[in-house]
């Protein structure tokens, strides 16, 4: 599993970035299958997975006899034009996510289990993070077997990018304290495992929990970096000069 792993979220990054960024535009059609085997050096099979997550990830759609096709971005909540900020969609995700992690520990099967598991060896590893921590949760939300939770779950994680606010503060947080996320993840797996829902709801919690804080933490940091640069520009407007300077 490792190394074609590897290779196959290494081109849905690269597609989705491409995508994210425009090159690839809402409407527009994918190049050919053989084409992005060429462009990325890999081999088509691999393309095709790619493709298949992309699909998943509601980037994509094919169109059988037709291609590949980019999708709009989903921006905002349905049926809302108010966006929302990283710390609502973590306090959502928080009390969701709780109940579908106690869900799962009552539905959840050893094959889930085994990739869940797969997911806390990435990333001890330090190997995509990212994915892992995606995949982990969408695992649990898929081991609840219902349609609603899952969707839930899903939509919310979406509402992580969908604002280059809420990106930057989930940038500003994630991209560190791996140590503290893989423990955390490990203890949800583990009441997961046990089948104790009770545990499995409060380990998602702490998990939401200590997320939260950081993102206080580092909007906090920012405030303090933006009035520091402010000061900073306003001393040097009224600074007297020193007369050997005249």
């Amino acid at each position: 599993m490792g190394s074609n792993r590897r290779l196959f979220w290494g081109i849905v990054d690269k597609i989705e970035a491409l995508i994210d960024s425009g090159i690839y535009s809402p409407g527009s059609r994918l190049p050919p299958e053989r084409e992005l085997a060429e462009t990325f050096k890999v081999s088509r099979p691999t393309i095709r997975e790619a493709i298949i997550a992309l699909e998943v990830r509601e980037k994509i759609e094919v169109k059988t006899g037709s291609g590949v096709y980019v999708l709009k971005p989903v921006n905002q909540l349905i049926g809302s034009n108010k966006q929302v900020n990283a710390f609502e969609v973590t306090q959502a995700r928080a009390l969701i996510e709780g109940e579908v992690a106690a869900i799962a520990a009552t539905t959840i099967t050893e094959d889930e289990l085994a990739r869940l598991h797969q997911t806390l060896v990435d990333m001890e590893k330090g190997e995509f993070i990212a994915e892992a921590d995606k995949e982990f949760h969408q695992i649990i939300a898929n081991a609840t077997r219902n349609s609603a939770m899952i969707l839930s779950a899903q939509n919310l994680w979406k509402l992580r990018s969908s604002t280059p606010e809420i990106i930057k503060d989930y940038d500003s947080v994630c991209s560190k304290d791996n140590s503290k996320t893989l423990a955390e993840h490990t203890a949800i797996y583990q009441a997961l495992k046990s089948g104790d829902s009770t545990q499995a709801r409060l380990a998602m919690h702490g998990h939401f929990n200590r997320l939260i804080n950081a993102l206080f933490d580092a909007v906090e940091l920012r405030a303090l970096e933006e009035i520091r640069q402010k000061n900073s520009e306003t001393r040097g407007l009224y600074s007297i000069p020193n007369p050997v300077d005249i």
